[in-house]
């Protein structure tokens, strides 16, 4: 499970990003807390909003971004990228301290957030490729994810005692320093021993050609379609979090920061469960989305702040195997020169789809209640789950039943079940 880090590049960067996303997840929940309870009357529209501005800007440009991972070198994209991040996020800081933050500085900093990660993030899912030999990408992503998730575990929590002891600002001063990590990473890599990676060359119709691949890969298309539907309706969790636990259970900073660590816990689970798995299959990716609908519902029918913590973590689960897979099962089975191209769309849709969601789930929440938007989460899993399994019942014959099977049985190469086999078609590309 844990075999990539004994390459000393990749262990390097993953402490780095470690640090680096503990202070990017605290960072989000100070802001929401900012947000909700000092800068309005836990207003979740407001909240969702702040959340669109940061997240719409990978929509716009997001799959023209691209071209630049394939073209330019992802570490030193990522490098300046990082030293950005980290100026924005100690402004912020800043200005709390000095008591002149007001939403319209928050929305702002969001944005300018928002557009450097439309830049970083395509160069930083091909990064891996990088660090380790082609055949332990795989586990790299699945390790990738659980340094993610780990940071996702610790970082609210550590958020929300920051706020209750120092305050909001102290907190995103701190949030802000930590982004710092991950440039320092990439300065302490030893360049000799990163794996070569081939570049597309310069020339007209690029973004067309890559396109195009993606349009002859009908997995693919499956697959992301799936991945946009679940960005949109269920990757809303600073919504989620904050307003069932200011809203529905009359909860404090510290406690919020603990639901959010709770939902990590899932998370956790799922992206070591993805570094686990020897090979990324469709089916995997359709129990995910199944566990996300019956984490949605459980979490939105809890009737205490107890059962809450216990489900809501189904929800965490479902939603990393589901996208951690998606991504390794991409990545795997991408052609170098396009690989760029086609991270940059699945991170615009993944990410992208955000500022859809998060302004209905806080419109939904205000109307009608934070469960009623936990209940579009399980929604946005069901639909996932029945565009994958109409999919392999329509194109290859598949039952729902063999979908499942083959979710919870490891497979080889010399004895790959029937829908392993499906994962394979199209690998080559057109």
């Amino acid at each position: 499970m844990f075999r990539t880090l004994r390459v000393p590049n990749f262990r390097t960067w993953m402490i780095g990003a470690l640090l680096a996303n503990i202070g990017g997840w605290a960072q989000r929940a100070a802001q929401d807390w900012l947000v909700l309870t000092e800068l309005t009357d836990n207003d979740a529209v407001a909240l969702g909003l702040s959340l669109a501005l940061q997240f719409g800007p990978i929509l716009i440009l997001g799959p023209f971004l691209g071209l630049l991972a394939d073209r330019i070198n992802a570490r030193t994209i990522i490098f300046w990228c990082a030293v950005l991040e980290t100026i924005f996020g100690i402004v912020l800081g800043v200005a709390v301290l000095l008591g002149v933050a007001n939403l319209f500085l928050v929305y702002a900093l969001a944005l300018a957030i928002g557009v450097v990660q439309a830049v970083e993030a395509p160069a930083r899912h091909v990064f891996v490729n990088e660090l380790v030999a082609k055949n332990n990408v795989p586990n790299a992503i699945g390790l990738h994810s659980t340094m993610f998730n780990s940071s996702r575990l610790v970082g609210p929590a550590l958020a929300g005692i920051g706020i209750a002891v120092l305050g909001t600002g102290w907190t995103l001063l701190f949030s802000g320093l930590a982004l710092g990590a991950a440039a320092i990473a990439i300065a302490l890599l030893r360049r000799s021993e990163l794996h070569t990676v081939e570049k597309a060359p310069k020339e007209r119709g690029q973004f067309g050609a890559g396109m195009a691949y993606i349009a002859a890969r009908k997995d693919l298309l499956i697959v992301l379609m799936m991945l946009f539907v679940v960005g949109a309706l269920v990757f809303n969790f600073g919504i989620f979090s904050s307003t069932m636990a200011v809203v529905e259970f009359g909860l404090g900073a510290q406690d919020y920061g603990f639901i959010m660590s709770a939902l990590a816990i899932g998370s956790l689970a799922g992206a070591l469960l993805v570094a686990r798995s020897s090979r990324p299959r469709l089916s995997v990716i359709t129990v995910a989305a199944l566990v996300i609908t019956i984490g949605g519902i459980g979490s939105a029918l809890a009737p205490t702040v107890t059962v809450f913590v216990l489900v809501y973590p189904l929800l965490g689960f479902g939603s990393v195997l589901m996208v951690a897979t998606t991504n390794g099962y991409i990545q795997t089975t991408t052609d170098d020169i396009y690989r760029g191209r086609v991270m940059a769309i699945f991170s615009t849709l993944l990410i992208g789809s955000t500022p859809i969601g998060s302004i209905l789930a806080g419109w939904v929440s205000n109307e009608f209640g934070p469960r009623w938007a936990l209940g579009v989460a399980a929604l946005g899993g069901l639909i996932a789950t029945v565009i994958a399994l109409v999919w392999l019942r329509r194109s290859h014959n598949i039952s729902t039943m063999a979908t499942l099977r083959s979710a919870f049985t490891r497979t080889t190469e010399e004895q790959a079940d029937t829908a392993t086999q499906v994962i394979t078609i199209g690998q080559r590309g057109p």
